[in-house]
């Protein structure tokens, strides 16, 4: 798959935002939460690169409880011109619920782009029947999201067509896949925006980074991915990292990225594996690992009864 005809590379050009706010201090009025108000607020307005991606709940509050004018300048900074920001932020209300989700800021948008996150985390995210006691004991904020349906418009911006997930959402493949049912509208970039600051410095945050690189092979688009820990980092279509930002630090990662799509000749746009997966999902290798156990109880019961 070639760079899509007609669609430009995003002027080669994205800045990432890492704010390493402290998850104990992340949901606190008057540290974390002051501190990622102001950091990030400062560099959205300061960005200058065609897209710029603070990472989930990079805003820590719903756009209501934001400070007076705060939400109203971010949208004000993005109206005009040419620069287009994804940023990270919990949006709803008690009336219709609430949503992880994904913001995007550009010129000429009746509302904001918006993605919401649909693979929950229980305990998290929501709320498993019987069990809202153990969320209040935990004093987790936003605990109970409302999700995002599968296969989610993606956001159109630099001639590329953007497709945010959500944490570990890029860890199914089958559910990334279902953008791809229409190969015209299919994503030329994934972007994840994560906080996996609850698991300090350990190996989830690798994990999470090889996973994001299988799922740029699986489809051969470049995985761009915001955090506010780590890994923040630019992975190309083969699942290569070409950029990367320093762990548990605070900065912006500044890197180019080539959007994919069609192929100029073929006009073959997806990879095998994203053309059957945005069809069948995982069934067949359901089938196909429920058949090979069919096979072996009838091997093993044939054995049995040679043995008798």
């Amino acid at each position: 798959a070639l760079d899509a005809p007609g669609t430009p590379a995003l002027d080669s050009a994205v800045e990432l935002l890492q704010g390493n706010i402290p998850q104990d201090e992340k949901f606190i009025p008057g540290t974390g939460m002051a501190d990622a108000l102001r950091w990030y607020g400062e560099q959205l307005q300061a960005s200058t690169a065609p897209l710029v991606v603070a990472p989930e709940t990079a805003i820590p509050l719903l756009p209501r409880q934001l400070p007076e004018g705060y939400w109203q300048a971010l949208q004000a900074r993005y109206a005009h011109g040419q620069q287009a920001a994804l940023l990270g932020v919990p949006l709803g209300d008690m009336h219709a619920g609430y949503t992880n989700s994904v913001v995007g800021l550009k010129a000429g948008q009746a509302e904001p782009y918006r993605y919401d996150k649909h693979h929950l985390v229980p305990f998290g995210e929501f709320i498993p029947p019987f069990f809202k006691w153990f969320t209040e004991m935990m004093n987790i904020p936003l605990g109970d999201f409302n999700r995002g349906t599968v296969g989610q418009a993606s956001f159109a911006v630099a001639g590329q067509r953007i497709a945010p997930n959500i944490c570990y959402e890029d860890l199914f493949g089958e559910e990334l896949g279902a953008r791809f049912i229409d190969p015209a509208q299919a994503p030329t970039v994934f972007v994840n925006f994560s906080n996996i600051g609850w698991f300090g410095d350990t190996l989830a945050i690798d994990q999470h980074l090889h996973i994001s690189r299988m799922r740029a092979l699986e489809f051969e688009r470049p995985m761009v991915r915001a955090t506010n820990t780590g890994a923040t980092v630019i992975i190309d279509h083969r699942g290569v990292v070409t950029h990367q930002l320093a762990r548990y630090t605070r900065g912006v990662l500044k890197g180019e990225v080539h959007g994919r799509g069609l192929d100029a000749q073929s006009g073959w746009s997806i990879t095998p594996y994203a053309w059957w997966v945005s069809r069948w999902g995982l069934w067949p290798l359901w089938g196909l690992g429920a058949l090979a156990l069919l096979v072996a109880m009838v091997a093993a019961r044939g054995r049995r009864s040679l043995g008798d």
